[in-house]
């Protein structure tokens, strides 16, 4: 099971991506969790990477590009994995794209986490009630929100012109968008299934 995770922030993915990950039997692979593990960890990935922290500077596309291709190839990920921050971009699917290519396993699935903006103001409100996180004031929250709309909508059309993307509805108690998102899952691996069963690509499932 091979899956991309897709969501604004506040859509709960990665809680999602934890059941899910239990649920299928693959790792949750974050962007974030690499790039701490490498860095503590001390590997020559992780100095790479620490030597951009330290000026301030973003870490490049063609490093975080490197790192998740050196976590894909651990033994706990051969069954499969969630990516969950990754990729962000059109070039990072394209990387990965060519990467699953060479090992003849391409990704079963995008799954999209929809929620509107309206939801999420409510659920960081909370949180920020909750946590006094700063960072989720409703102008933060707006700036958030539609920053990762415009970056992340030429990703979702690129999925969507391979036929990958499947739309969970992530409002609701979380066991409830878990057996969405399970569903979604489940019912995209029916349809591949029967169209290969009658010569037909994985293009024609909807």
């Amino acid at each position: 099971m091979r899956l991309v995770l897709l969501g604004p922030p506040g859509a709960g993915k990665g809680t999602q991506a934890s059941a899910l990950a239990a649920r299928f039997g693959v790792p949750h692979v974050s962007t974030g969790d690499i790039l701490r593990e490498n860095v503590s960890g001390g590997t020559e990935l992780g100095r790479e990477a620490q030597a951009f922290m330290d000026r301030g500077d973003l870490v490049p596309d063609d490093l975080v590009n490197r790192m998740v291709a050196d976590r894909l190839a651990h033994a706990d990920a051969a069954a499969g994995f969630l990516l969950d921050g990754y990729p962000r971009t059109v070039p990072q699917a394209l990387v990965l794209e060519e990467l699953l290519a060479g090992r003849e396993e391409p990704l079963d699935g995008v799954l999209r986490f929809v929620v509107d903006l309206s939801e999420l103001l409510q659920r960081l409100s909370a949180r920020r009630e909750i946590e006094g996180r700063a960072d989720d004031s409703e102008e933060a929250v707006r700036r958030r929100f539609e920053e990762y709309r415009a970056k992340t909508r030429p990703l979702e059309d690129f999925y969507a012109e391979r036929g990958l993307v499947r739309e969970v509805d992530a409002v609701g108690a979380v066991e409830e968008v878990t057996e969405r998102a399970i569903a979604a899952v489940d019912g995209h691996h029916g349809a591949d299934l029967q169209g290969r069963a009658t010569g037909r690509g994985r293009s024609d499932v909807t």
